[in-house]
């Protein structure tokens, strides 16, 4: 049972004091929606004043500029049903004011003293915040419409690079044909495929969306399989095996990887296994911890570094892979004990900052 609030007798002056601080346009209505009282903000708001505001309809306010359909609606239909509406949002021509968005919260008060009842009546200007929804929205749509622009010149790019990697391939090879030298032709063979390796990087970092993070396990599986197809014959069989874990890494790292562990597998399958070998395999892991990652690529073969993994030579793979190792921050290891092995690390960042004392 609701009990008075001690010590209060005028409880009209209360509920007039209640309705005038509120900050929201309040208005309290009657059951024929006649207006009993309205907050002093309701008044500076809408630019009217109390003589032309209680007991006047709320429809007939302002010369009728306030019988708005979905108020009536709201104050007819939906409050008689629900008792309460919160959130009831109104797009009209307000008088004082013009065009406003406003949500209506109304809450219909049933006295236990009497049959008659009351309709509290708030509102609120969210004009400005749907503004800056619509604005919000409209600059998603433009970065949207931007993402798809850059999408389509990226693509427009690798398939760009795609065809002029492929137009030097067929070039060299072209050269490689025409030259009676043979040592002209070996090292115009060997500038062929390193641009086909070029280009195989590129073809699979393009399946791969464009996307800034690669996954490097799906990514070295598929190169590893593209180059085992092209290049490995049936005179000497060579399993190629990949081993990663669900590490990523940006796709200018990926590239760079990319191109190691394909200059690695071109020199593995040409020089670990001279005669047939029943198992011959090559595996290459990848194993990462945050920034932090190992590649490895070793072989069974005759276990001779060769001169793109020892660099004890300055052959053309010697220095793609030194170069390209070094633009990684990376260290790499070349043991030749049963078979090749060639161990490239990146290590933390943090860790190869200086300690300061």
């Amino acid at each position: 049972m609701k009990r008075p609030i001690p010590g209060i007798e005028d409880a009209q002056t209360l509920a007039q004091a209640i309705v005038d601080t509120i900050h929201e346009p309040l208005l309290v209505l009657d059951s024929a929606f006649s207006v009993l009282a309205a907050s002093r903000s309701f008044y500076e708001t809408f630019k009217v004043d109390p003589e032309n505001t209680i007991g006047c309809p709320l429809f007939a306010l302002g010369d009728g500029q306030w019988d708005i359909p979905a108020l009536r609606e709201l104050l007819e239909t939906i409050i008689p049903e629900r008792v309460v509406m919160n959130g009831f949002e109104v797009n009209h021509d307000f008088p004082g004011l013009g065009r406003r968005i406003m949500l209506l919260n109304a809450r219909k008060v049933i006295y236990e003293t009497s049959t008659n009842s009351t309709i509290l009546l708030a509102f609120t200007d969210i004009t400005a915040r749907r503004a800056i929804e619509r604005e919000k929205e409209s600059l998603l749509d433009r970065t949207r419409d931007l993402l798809g622009q850059k999408q389509v010149l990226l693509q427009e790019m690798q398939h760009r690079v795609a065809n002029s990697l492929q137009i030097i391939a067929s070039i060299l090879l072209l050269k490689a044909r025409a030259v009676t030298s043979e040592e002209t032709r070996f090292h115009l063979k060997d500038a062929h495929q390193r641009v086909i390796s070029v280009a195989e990087v590129q073809s699979h970092l393009h399946a791969s969306g464009g996307v800034d993070q690669i996954e490097v396990g799906p990514y070295l599986t598929k190169l590893c399989a593209s180059l085992a197809a092209s290049m490995i014959g049936d005179s000497q069989p060579i399993v190629l095996k990949v081993v990663a874990d669900h590490g990523t890494i940006g796709s200018d790292k990926a590239v760079s990887i990319g191109l190691i562990v394909t200059e690695l597998l071109i020199n593995a399958i040409k020089y670990a296994f001279p005669v047939f070998k029943e198992d011959a395999r090559v595996t290459v892991t990848y194993a990462s911890d945050d920034d932090a990652w190992t590649l490895t690529v070793r072989d069974n073969g005759v276990g001779k570094a060769n001169e793109a993994a020892s660099g004890k030579h300055g052959g053309l793979g010697t220095v793609i892979v030194d170069a390209l190792v070094k633009q990684l921050d990376g260290q790499m290891t070349v043991v030749a004990t049963d078979g090749l092995k060639v161990t490239i690390r990146h290590a933390h960042v943090a860790a190869l900052k200086p300690v300061m004392a």
